[in-house]
C-alpha cells in the first residue's frame, strides 16, 4: 500500500455543488434561484406552513377541542401497589406522604385510588379521592378509607 494509491471508501464523498461561482461553471447568473421574486433575493426564508399564498391548512381546518378550566387531574394509584406497599414496609396506614416516600407521587399533586389488583392486608388508606370498587374492597379487607 502507497499513499499514492489511497482512496476514500465507495460513496464516503459527495460533489459539493458550487454555484455562483461564474458562467463558466453551469451554475452562475441566477445561481439555481430562477428570476426575480422572493425566492431569489438574499436574505429570504419561507414561513412554516406558508403554501405560495393558497390559504395554509391550519387556517383551512376548523378550530377543534375545548379546554375544560374546571378540569381535576389525579394521579391514579392502585390496589396492587398499596397491596406490595403494606408487604415491603410492614404499613398498617398509607397516606400522601408514605406515597411520596416510596417514589410514587411528588406529595403535591391529588391522588385517585383505583381497584385494579387485590388488596388483602388491612390498611387505612389517606386520599384524594376513591373509586367506589376501590373503596369496597379497602373495607372490605378490614381497612378504612379517609378522604382528604
Amino acid at each position: 500500500m502507497k499513499l499514492n494509491t489511497l482512496k476514500p471508501a465507495e460513496g464516503s464523498t459527495h460533489y459539493r455543488r458550487r454555484i455562483g461561482r461564474g458562467q463558466g461553471s453551469g451554475l452562475g447568473g441566477t445561481s439555481t434561484r430562477g428570476h426575480k421574486g422572493a425566492k431569489a433575493r438574499s436574505g429570504y426564508s419561507r414561513k412554516i406552513g406558508f403554501e405560495g399564498g393558497q390559504m395554509p391548512l391550519q387556517r383551512r381546518l376548523p378550530k377543534g377541542g375545548f379546554k375544560n378550566i374546571n378540569h381535576v387531574e389525579y394521579l391514579a394509584v392502585n390496589l396492587s401497589v398499596l397491596q406490595s406497599l403494606a408487604e415491603k414496609k410492614n404499613l398498617t396506614k398509607i397516606g400522601i406522604a408514605e406515597l411520596a416516600e416510596a417514589g410514587l407521587t411528588n406529595g403535591k399533586g391529588l391522588v385517585k385510588i383505583l381497584a385494579k389488583g387485590k388488596l388483602t392486608a388491612k390498611v387505612d388508606v389517606e386520599a384524594h379521592a376513591f373509586s367506589k370498587t376501590a373503596e369496597e374492597a379497602i373495607k372490605a379487607a378490614g381497612g378504612n378509607v379517609t378522604v382528604i
